[in-house]
């Protein structure tokens, strides 16, 4: 056992926080993830700092605000000044893996994202199972392994895809195998490890292997939440992205019948529940490797997914809670009491925090998060008085780039959301927003921005969203005079 603990983060790409048992979902089959939360802390109030891929990655990688890092959409590369917890870690003496998605870079010239000063040894990056890259090393595991498959998926004429390969030739078996591999024969045995494995599901296209399609009976699922009255009172963007996902780009709630919105939560469901059995497998892992008392387990996504939910589909400039509150499971045996529910508000910037913490590491020199250990290990009052009280999240036009483009911030503060949806100058779309009471209204339904007896608690609100922001830029420039 070495004395400072292994780090193993388990990442799913848009995975809704109540995707998940533990959080009280009866329909959905997460046996391996339950157990996991039962022996150590679930976090009720976890929020990502954007509601898409990339900067929300950058800001769990940089520990910072998405205003602060300046990765501010999908296809916009982390700037070169940006220093990553990982490359911390490796430089302290860790053995840094990493199997699957990464998405810190746009991935132009022969599609392969380019990389940053990661820090990472094992480099085993596949930007998610469809993607055409000589760097895809999920296609080129599959070529060797299943060449029929792998010609049939990448046929676009063929009626197979990479979502529907059998379990074996999978892209999550292949992210769990290579995780696997590293645990018994591929990590430096003298050193601890961080290794992080960046599932794809259950991300959008909404398909599975067979076998756990067939573990789910769409008609017996519950139907969305939200009408398209509850969309009447909200924001003009939500119908027009009700109309067509993706700024147009993809198929719209409104496309879908009733009973197709069913099979695609059946699916999400089934992706979920797949990732489920591989972690499975990796858990038993651990304790084959006799490493599970010495290593923190963290599960957790990059963001969320509306699956129909406020007649909305997939994601985008969305800030409702099945969009930015993700599921966080943290085991740590010995150190966290098993069945510990947080409550605080955290957010993924305070996640590299807690690996540098509990690593013995002293802070990033820009981070903007807070570890979590403090409250994990019972340093912190039970009330959480000393932690901070609020979230934030940004969309920056960040999605699929809508024109005009949409600019969002949200912000989350007792038991308020209020969302603002910005006007001119930065776009022409007119300034409205949001405000909910997630206490007497905890799904979202009835916004209250535009409420007269609730104009001054939204003003308050954006009150405390400007402190935010101004709290939250990048002093990290020391002053070196008063002048």
């Amino acid at each position: 056992m070495t004395s400072r603990p292994n780090i193993l983060l388990l990442c799913t790409d848009q995975q809704r926080f109540d995707a998940l048992g533990a959080y009280g979902n009866d329909e959905i089959m997460t046996p391996n993830l339950d157990r996991l939360a039962a022996q150590g802390a679930l976090f009720n109030q976890c929020y990502v700092q954007n509601p898409v891929c990339a900067p929300s990655r950058a800001s769990l990688m940089t520990a910072r605000y998405v205003h602060s890092h300046g990765l501010w959409a999908n296809g916009v590369s982390l700037p070169s000044t940006e220093r990553m917890f990982t490359r911390d870690l490796a430089d302290a003496g860790y053995d840094c893996g990493l199997a699957g998605k990464l998405h810190l870079a746009a991935c132009i010239d022969d599609r392969t994202e380019q990389r940053h000063d990661d820090g990472f040894r094992i480099f085993r990056w596949a930007h998610d199972p469809g993607h055409a890259s000589p760097g895809n090393q999920y296609h080129r595991s599959l070529e060797e392994r299943f060449p029929s498959l792998y010609s049939a998926a990448m046929d676009p004429g063929s009626p197979v895809t990479f979502g529907d390969l059998p379990t074996e030739a999978h892209f999550t078996r292949w992210v769990a195998e290579e995780t696997i591999g590293y645990l018994r024969t591929g990590r430096d045995a003298a050193r601890p490890f961080f290794f992080v494995a960046n599932f794809f599901d259950p991300h959008h296209p909404f398909g599975a292997p067979q076998e756990y399609l067939n573990r789910y009976d769409a008609g017996a699922l519950k139907a969305p939440i939200g009408s398209a009255e509850d969309l009447a009172g909200k924001p003009a963007i939500y119908a027009e992205a009700s109309r067509r996902s993706y700024a147009g780009s993809e198929k719209g709630f409104v496309e879908y019948t009733a009973d197709e919105i069913l099979a695609a939560k059946a699916a999400y469901y089934a992706m979920v529940t797949f990732v489920d059995d591989e972690i499975g497998r990796i858990l038993d892992v651990l304790d084959e490797q006799e490493l599970t008392d010495n290593t923190i387990v963290v599960f957790t996504s990059d963001h969320g997914e509306m699956l129909g939910d406020h007649q909305l589909m997939l994601k985008g400039p969305m800030m409702f809670d099945c969009a930015v509150r993700v599921p966080l499971v943290i085991r740590w045996p010995g150190v966290i009491e098993p069945g510990s529910r947080p409550e605080e508000l955290v957010q993924w910037i305070d996640l590299a925090p807690t690996f540098m913490d509990a690593a013995g590491l002293p802070p990033m020199g820009r981070a903007q998060g807070q570890s979590l250990l403090p409250l994990i290990a019972g340093q912190i009052a039970a009330d959480g008085a000393d932690f901070r009280d609020w979230a934030l999240s940004e969309h920056r036009n960040s999605s699929h780039p809508y024109e005009p483009g949409v600019y969002t911030t949200m912000l989350r503060h007792d038991r308020w959301k209020v969302v603002v949806h910005h006007g001119a100058p930065v776009t022409s779309r007119d300034r409205t927003g949001e405000l909910y009471d997630l206490v007497d209204d905890p799904d979202e339904l009835t916004n209250l921005w535009d409420d007269p007896q609730h104009t001054p608690l939204r003003l308050a609100m954006q009150e405390k969203l400007l402190d935010v922001l101004v709290a939250t830029e990048d002093r990290s420039p020391p002053r070196e005079g008063n002048w």
